[in-house]
């Protein structure tokens, strides 16, 4: 079974206000000198485990995204690595290395506001390399993504957030 595309009207309630809190966080980073304008969640059973920021920056790391981030909290506050269980919600598309560590984690459904295909190319390391390929490669594994995208749209258009 392959991964398939979620839409719109599929996205629960408390996923929509687990990523209006995180578009408010990333809109408020993006506010303050040094900080990055994105943020992830994790949720289970539709509530909030964890809400993160992206800290590239700040722990001058270039693996500390905020799914990343949201997915070592996650970890460590359920005691466990296994987050089959859990959706992830992210203010942008997850990139490469978020999906497939997501994947790992065992997340099964993620939900996320700018789309690749509308921000800056920087965000993406392999550009043709799509969710849309991780989702054919695995199994069941669903997104939804553009929920509440002209949010965020201006935070990732030219990559200077």
């Amino acid at each position: 079974m392959s991964g398939s595309e979620l839409k719109t009207s599929d996205v629960t309630q408390a996923e929509r206000d687990a990523l209006r809190e995180a578009i408010r966080r990333a809109l408020d980073a993006h506010r303050v000198s040094g900080r990055t304008g994105i943020v992830a969640a994790i949720l289970r059973e539709d509530a909030v485990v964890v809400t993160a920021e992206n800290q590239v920056d700040q722990e001058t790391d270039p693996t500390r995204h905020a799914e990343m981030v949201a997915l070592s909290q996650a970890t460590a506050q359920l005691g466990r690595k296994d987050l089959s269980d859990c959706t992830l919600v992210s203010t942008l598309q997850p990139c490469e290395m978020c999906l497939a560590a997501m994947r790992f984690a065992g997340i099964q459904r993620v939900i996320f506001a700018a789309t690749q295909d509308k921000v800056a190319g920087k965000y993406f390391v392999f550009p043709r390399l799509g969710i849309e390929d991780f989702k054919a490669a695995g199994d069941r594994f669903s997104t939804v993504g553009g929920v509440m995208e002209p949010d965020v749209l201006h935070l990732y258009a030219e990559g200077s957030e």
